[in-house]
């Protein structure tokens, strides 16, 4: 396989990245701005907050909470809470902001070691321009694909400089992100076979964090909850039009990001194999599970930066001012929505958490029947189980129609664990936030006959109803 070389450009090292990174990081600040302007963006933010503070009250991740996520996301958010208090997530906000600035400063490292310093900067800059176009629920809340970007870009670059051991410990922390962070695992084996790089070290690299991390959890439970026991979640059931108009519409909010592009990626460029292979495994990391949720189109922006800047670097320099003015106009567009986004789920949830927080004292246990885990946060109570949602008990995700949504679709064991829990320690609220949902407790037996058994209603909030404990 012919050996893949970068294409030649003057550079000059002296003082590049002190001039460069001041103002990344100030563009990486502001194109984050509107994260700090709510409390929560999304029910996943209030999952990890959940989830890091239980951890942090000595428990145990996929014993005393589980998720089908791998394990780095729920350590950052415990990380911050260490830091500054479980009360705000604006410490996860500022490890966002990091993560984007790393990211972009890795992705101009590359384009530099390619076609110069020029390129450097422009694909630094277009970076962070991009990173914003999405719904802001998606583009502006710290979750998982929020950290994956980091080590996909760590990945190339480190394989870009032949650095194998590196830039497969890069795809396992990726991985440790999310699973679907290893799809950059392809472009890093093609630049592998070209460079003739040792394939054992490179599958070393990318075992070690991921063994490490299985071991300081529980090996087993790393194993399915990450791996073997997500099946259900990746196969498709549901509505297919909601599919597609998901998938089409968070496609078409991105485009819109990424209108001065497209003349660019159709412009033929030299040593542009890995970053399509890299868009193409990317784009398949979209599709994985059917879901086509807007927060999984952020791994395309990396690859799609490269891509866009490998044309800019052969074209005069007034085209690069053009694009990234057009870019910076698309995302002044976006920075205004994030502000002025409207917030009916999360004013439900703090209603709801409010209405939690006055019928218990802060030493009970409650169940939230529904998808809202920030529930919990919010009203600074512990959870019943270590099932945070109702979608691990039923196979409820968004997008699903009634079909295949049922105690008889849980994850294995779940309701076995679910039953012990609540016998053992039975809790002081329980609330019915499915408001006719295809999990209502009316179509699980086992849930209404607790509800019959032990509880009666209180009251209703935003149609949830709140049952409390009478024997």
């Amino acid at each position: 396989m012919r050996t893949l070389a970068p294409v030649s450009a003057p550079r000059t090292g002296t003082g590049y990245w002190t001039r460069l990174l001041p103002p990344l990081a100030l563009l990486a600040c502001v194109t984050r701005v509107p994260s700090f302007a709510r409390p929560l963006w999304n029910p996943d933010e209030g999952y990890l907050a959940v989830q890091a503070r239980l951890l942090a009250a000595g428990g145990r991740l996929y014993e005393t909470v589980v998720d089908r996520k791998p394990p780095l996301v729920p350590w950052l958010y415990e990380a911050a809470f260490a830091l500054t208090g479980a009360e705000s997530l604006a410490a996860v906000r500022v490890l966002a902001v990091l993560a984007q600035l790393a990211t972009a400063a890795l992705l101009a490292a590359l384009a530099r070691r390619r076609w110069g310093d020029r390129s450097g900067r422009t694909a630094g800059v277009l970076y962070l321009l991009l990173s914003v176009g999405l719904n802001p629920e998606d583009a502006q809340a710290a979750t998982f694909e929020i950290f994956i970007l980091p080590g996909t870009a760590a990945a190339l670059w480190c394989a870009d400089r032949r650095r194998w051991g590196a830039a497969g410990a890069a795809v396992g922390c990726a991985f440790l992100a999310k699973q679907t962070g290893a799809a950059v695992l392809l472009p890093v084996l093609w630049l592998c076979g070209a460079h003739r790089g040792p394939l054992l070290r490179l599958a070393a690299g990318a075992l070690l964090p991921v063994l490490a991390a299985a071991l300081a959890t529980d090996p087993a439970g790393f194993l399915f909850w990450t791996v073997t026991g997500s099946a259900a979640y990746a196969s498709f059931s549901g509505s297919w039009t909601h599919v597609v108009l998901r998938a089409l519409g968070n496609a078409a909010v991105l485009a819109v990001a990424c209108a001065a592009l497209p003349p660019l990626l159709r412009h033929r460029t030299p040593g542009r194999a890995d970053l399509w292979l890299w868009l193409a495994a990317s784009a398949a990391a979209v599709g994985t599970g059917l879901h086509f949720f807007g927060h999984y189109y952020l791994q395309l922006l990396p690859p799609l930066t490269l891509l866009a800047t490998a044309a800019l670097s052969t074209l005069p320099p007034a085209r690069t001012a053009r694009t990234l003015l057009a870019t910076a106009c698309c995302c002044t567009l976006f920075l205004t929505w994030g502000l002025l986004a409207p917030r009916g789920w999360l004013d439900h949830s703090r209603r709801l958490a409010d209405a939690v927080a006055r019928s218990t004292a802060p030493e009970d246990r409650v169940l939230v029947w529904g998808m809202h885990p920030e529930t919990y946060w919010l009203a600074g109570r512990t959870p019943a189980t270590r099932y945070l949602t109702a979608g691990l008990l039923t196979n409820y995700s968004g997008g699903r129609s009634g079909s295949r949504v049922g105690a008889q679709y849980a994850v294995p064991g779940a309701w076995t664990a679910f039953h012990r829990a609540t016998t053992a320690h039975p809790p002081a609220l329980i609330v019915d936030d499915s408001r006719g949902a295809p999990y209502a407790p009316r179509r699980l037996p086992a849930l209404r006959r607790l509800l019959a058994a032990r509880y009666a209603e209180r009251e209703t909030v935003d149609g949830a109803v709140l049952y409390v404990r009478v024997r």
